[in-house]
């Protein structure tokens, strides 16, 4: 990495970072899935030292093109309220699985295979507390149609999107938590994407089932791993997931908020011991949904049964 560029780079992204609230720790220098030098920073809270955010950048990544400082700036912003979270790094699914996310190796690389599309490795844990060590690796692949509706094929610009095809995948059964295992493949499509709306649609919801996804994430993230300390709910990674509206997820928690199942300030929630005492029915919800991801086997057919 040359010294104009880094200084370049270091430069934009810190502005960006300024804006967003953030302080920049720390660059070094890192290298991507073959060996091609990266930029890795390390941001910080000022008020919350200890709790850090790591953004990998490809080497010849600048911010020159239009809407990229922008997007990046937005991006940052977000960050910086998700830090505030007791478990920055964690999500729940529709069906109600605490999962987090890590060891993603930052930025897109090209398939090794031959085909046409950008991969990036990661992996999802099963975050319910326990000490089981439930995950699943995963590579999720973009196709080369959809990497032309994204600004850049880096962390900022396509994190997002990444992590709710990861969710959905989990919801629709097609990721398998184990205690080892190879890379599972999430495919990210333009199915994914509206042309015409010009925005990503993973999954349609109406309140009913945004409420009890509410409830799910403040259960776990505010009432299990974070000891009471509250989450953000105005987040625009889970309004795009659940296709809707930062504001009409705040507006939703208000209700519930109303009927005292948790703590609401400004963006942020905290769960009560009302709604903790519904222990039971989201533990039952996460058995049912990780016993979904696993496979189902015809038990005719494995006695030999089956019509011929």
């Amino acid at each position: 990495m040359t010294a104009e560029l880094k200084s370049n780079l270091v430069a934009s992204l810190q502005a960006a970072a300024s804006q967003a609230g953030l302080v920049l720790l720390s660059v070094t220098q890192g290298s991507d899935f073959h060996s091609q030098p990266t930029a890795v920073f390390q941001l910080g809270l000022p008020s919350l030292p200890g709790r850090t955010l790591k953004l990998e950048l490809s080497e010849g990544f600048d911010f020159d093109k239009p809407d990229l400082l922008p997007t990046i700036t937005a991006h940052l912003a977000g960050e910086a309220k998700r830090l505030r979270n007791p478990r920055p790094e964690c999500y729940v699914t529709l069906g109600g699985l605490p999962v987090a996310f890590g060891e993603f190796q930052w930025p897109f690389h090209q398939s090794t295979s031959g085909a046409d599309t950008y991969i990036v490795h990661g992996e999802i844990h099963l975050a319910d507390g326990g000490a089981h060590n439930l995950h699943a690796k995963i590579a999720a692949s973009v196709t080369l149609t959809f990497a032309e509706i994204v600004p850049a094929m880096e962390q900022p610009y396509a994190e997002t999107f990444v992590y709710n095809a990861v969710r959905k995948t989990v919801d629709l059964g097609q990721l398998e938590f184990l205690k080892s295992g190879n890379r599972q493949p999430v495919p990210v499509t333009t199915r994914y994407y509206s042309r015409w709306q010009k925005k990503f649609l993973f999954t349609e919801t109406d309140d009913a089932a945004r409420l009890e996804y509410l409830l799910r994430k403040v259960y776990w993230l505010s009432g299990v791993l974070g000891s009471g300390q509250p989450v953000w709910i105005a987040d625009p990674r889970d309004a795009q997931y659940l296709n809707t509206t930062e504001s009409d997820l705040l507006r939703m928690a208000g209700d519930k908020a109303g009927e005292g199942l948790m703590v609401l300030e400004g963006e942020f929630a905290a769960a009560t011991p009302a709604l903790l005492a519904r222990a039971p029915e989201y533990q039952a919800a996460l058995e049912a949904a990780l016993n979904f991801t696993k496979p189902q086997f015809n038990e005719s057919m494995r006695s030999g049964h089956a019509n011929m």
